[in-house]
């Protein structure tokens, strides 16, 4: 349903709008921040220099739009939105999935549109995509599992783009739609009349395959896949057990795409095979999971690859869209793909070729302990350009904050497997660095083309990790409602039901908190950050509501058993457990959370400060040690660096030369987002999507936006 608030036909698109669409990055109009990321090759660049490093301090708020009106927020919202800024008008989403438009210079309400509540999926929305040609425009989004368009001066569906409004994409993966359970958290990408689109699937067993599609911006219709898993006798079938098309799935590109437009080249990363941590029925590298993929834009056929990761184990994600950089170095231009990694290095590969700049030798590693499963013996090692995150430890890199923090983190240590390069998970502990959310997430890196600079954030907190031998016995629907726990809930919400805070919430208490209908509607249509489960048959879902309901209260009892079905033992993540100390802050030393900069003619990490920090430790007279951070930065030709992805709920401005903090402002819910910035009648606005709700923090609404007084002499 569309709700208009103005009858104005402020929309009205203009020439230049309109053809924003179209244009290569390099030209794209400096006033505008018409893409998830700035421009087509996600630079988050702007040339805009109004705020710099001489004013900044004077920057005010200009207005604040609270996206839901006061509306109850959901408990688990992750709204991650990096809004679009086209023609004046600045398009986002809300935590309730609506999809909105506002005056970018003003905030005021333009429309809204509220998706059918059946549609919502996941909380953890990026944004949305603009297309126009010289009949208007349109945004394109997804809710759920449906790609949608709406007029973009009217926020009214198209309505004869797909089946009525809307294109159900679970269709065409080779799957029964009605088992696969799929979602867009990233904004798709233009070429000419094609969008083009990842997707996020569970990473457990049966999970749908990761396919990259495109669809007819106008019709809706299904223009061409790449097959992330490949089928029979396609490139990179050999790199999985026989028939792996129609049985694992994920290598999905979940964090977003980038494109080439002048060459016709679009750029995927794709994450891990399914499921996660376990790999003994899918022996083989998985081509196309943990892949950076150059793909014909036109026609979907692959033009190189890159594997970063073979036969992950780990949940090394390539999480989030890549950069696509124009390198002068000496006297020669450089056309290269930036893609930044849970590991905490930056692959830069020639984005033509997909070769690297610099070598990238195959080292051998640990192989896996677990009796009857497999690891893949080398692993790709980025040694230029230099690591942004920690990837070695040693006992001297325990905390040292205190002494109480040391003796905690020591004891833990000492429990686990020495410390080695992608050490596969095994039966005894062992602990990862960076951990499973990197290094770097789905903020990504911002490059700076008069410089050649690449800055990105990253968190130094490392995880343990672990799998955990399960005896199940299938024969009896206790036993079945056991194995299908072990196998996909035990990894969120723990072997025990307590959960993995600030991750997962605990269930033992579930009996109390739900019925069992309303658990059954949980699972089948997942709620907040876990995805559907649909992909388990009715039984299977019943089976293990059941199994949580007994254990939740206390009455698991014995059942008798099927005798002609054998006892088996499964090997199963034990969860999501931060290396801490007593009060939760990481294991290590700080800086915990970090801002970088990189030099990527020479490979040289120039400078590194703390992100973020923890009031209560500075009180106690520790030095800023930076927090987990998520959200990207936003680098501009005002010598600004621009970031917010804190847990200490600010938005804060560093000089791109130095690391120099010059600015902060205190947000009413921590900005989990990549800024955006963009000028209306020659004033320039900074905004940020204030959405809270991660690492245990508050949940928002607010955009806030942020600009020179109207008054000021210093533009």
């Amino acid at each position: 349903m569309s709700t208009l608030h103005s009858m104005r036909r402020h929309l009205t698109l203009g020439l230049l709008g309109l053809c924003l669409g179209h244009l290569p990055a390099a030209t794209q109009a400096s006033d505008s921040w018409s893409h998830y990321g700035g421009d087509p090759g996600n630079r988050q660049y702007s040339a805009l220099d109004q705020i710099h490093r001489g004013n900044v301090e004077a920057l005010t708020l200009a207005w604040r739009y609270d996206s839901a009106h006061g509306a109850e927020l959901p408990a688990s919202s992750e709204l991650q939105v990096n809004p679009i800024v086209v023609d004046g008008v600045l398009y986002g989403r809300n935590p309730l999935h609506n999809v909105f438009a506002v005056e970018a210079a003003t905030g005021r309400e333009l429309w809204t549109f509220e998706p059918s509540a059946e549609y919502a999926g996941m909380s953890n929305m990026r944004g949305v995509t603009w297309w126009g040609n010289d009949e208007g425009g349109r945004i394109l989004f997804t809710t759920g599992h449906y790609l949608m368009a709406l007029d973009a001066a009217t926020g009214k569906p198209i309505e004869d783009f797909g089946e009525a409004g809307r294109v159900d994409l679970r269709h065409g993966l080779d799957r029964d739609p009605e088992t696969v359970s799929l979602n867009v958290p990233s904004p798709g990408v233009i070429h000419d009349n094609l969008i083009i689109l990842g997707s996020a699937v569970t990473e457990s067993a049966g999970a749908a395959p990761g396919d990259i599609r495109a669809f007819d911006v106008r019709s809706g219709e299904h223009v061409w896949s790449f097959r992330t898993v490949p089928a029979a006798g396609e490139f990179g079938a050999e790199t999985w057990p026989e028939g792996a098309r129609q049985t694992h799935g994920g290598a999905n590109a979940w964090a977003g795409l980038s494109i080439d437009r002048e060459r016709g080249i679009v750029y995927a990363p794709t994450g891990s095979p399914a499921p996660d941590f376990d790999g003994s029925g899918r022996k083989g590298a998985n081509l196309f999971g943990n892949t950076l993929l150059a793909l014909d834009a036109n026609t979907g056929e692959r033009i190189w690859h890159f594997q970063t990761v073979h036969h992950d184990l780990w949940d090394r994600d390539l999480s989030s869209a890549p950069t696509l950089v124009d390198l002068r170095r000496g006297s020669e231009t450089l056309h290269l793909v930036a893609q930044a990694s849970k590991e905490g290095v930056v692959y830069l590969l020639d984005r033509l070729t997909g070769e690297p700049l610099w070598p990238i030798p195959e080292v051998a590693v640990p192989g896996s302990d677990i009796p009857g499963s497999y690891s893949y013996p080398t692993q790709p090692r980025v040694e230029l350009p230099e690591a942004f995150a920690r990837r070695e430890m040693s006992v001297d890199d325990l905390t040292d904050i205190n002494e109480k923090a040391h003796t905690h983190a020591l004891k833990q240590w000492q429990e686990a497997q020495d410390f080695a390069f992608m050490r596969p998970p095994g039966l005894q502990k062992s602990v990862l660095l960076p951990g499973f959310y990197g290094g770097a997430n789905w903020g990504g890196g911002a490059y700076d083309p008069d410089s050649g600079l690449y800055y990105i954030n990253a968190m130094n907190a490392p995880n343990i990790i672990r799998m955990e031998a399960v005896e199940v016995n299938r024969g009896s629907s206790m036993g079945v409602g056991e194995f299908v726990f072990r196998q996909h809930c035990s990894g969120c919400h723990g072997l025990d039901l307590a959960g993995f805070y600030p991750y997962a919430p605990p269930l033992k208490n579930v009996h109390e908190t739900l019925d069992k209908r309303e658990a059954l509607e949980v699972v089948a249509a997942g709620r907040g950050r876990m995805m559907p489960f649909n992909h388990l048959s009715r039984h299977e879902r019943e089976a293990v509501v059941d199994y949580l309901f007994a254990f939740s209260a206390g009455e698991l009892k014995p059942e008798p058993a099927d005798a002609a079905v054998e006892k088996e033992t499964i090997h199963v993540f034990a969860g999501y457990t931060d290396f801490v100390d007593d009060r939760y802050y990481p294991a290590v030393k700080p800086p915990w959370g970090t801002l970088n900069a990189i030099d990527l003619k020479s490979g040289k990490r120039l400078w590194e400060v703390p992100l973020g920090e923890y009031a209560e430790l500075t009180a106690e007279g520790v030095p800023q040690t930076g927090t987990r951070n998520f959200g990207g930065p936003v680098v501009t030709a005002g010598g600004l660096l621009i970031i917010a992805a804190t847990s200490d709920e600010k938005l804060r401005i560093f000089d791109k030369h130095t690391g120099e903090q010059l600015w902060e402002y205190q947000l009413p819910a921590a900005g989990y987002a990549t800024p955006a910035t963009y000028s209306i009648d020659g004033r320039q606005y900074i905004v940020i999507t204030c959405s809270g709700g991660k690492l245990g923090t508050p949940t928002g609404d607010a955009y806030l936006a942020f600009a020179l007084p109207e008054t000021s002499q210093a533009w």
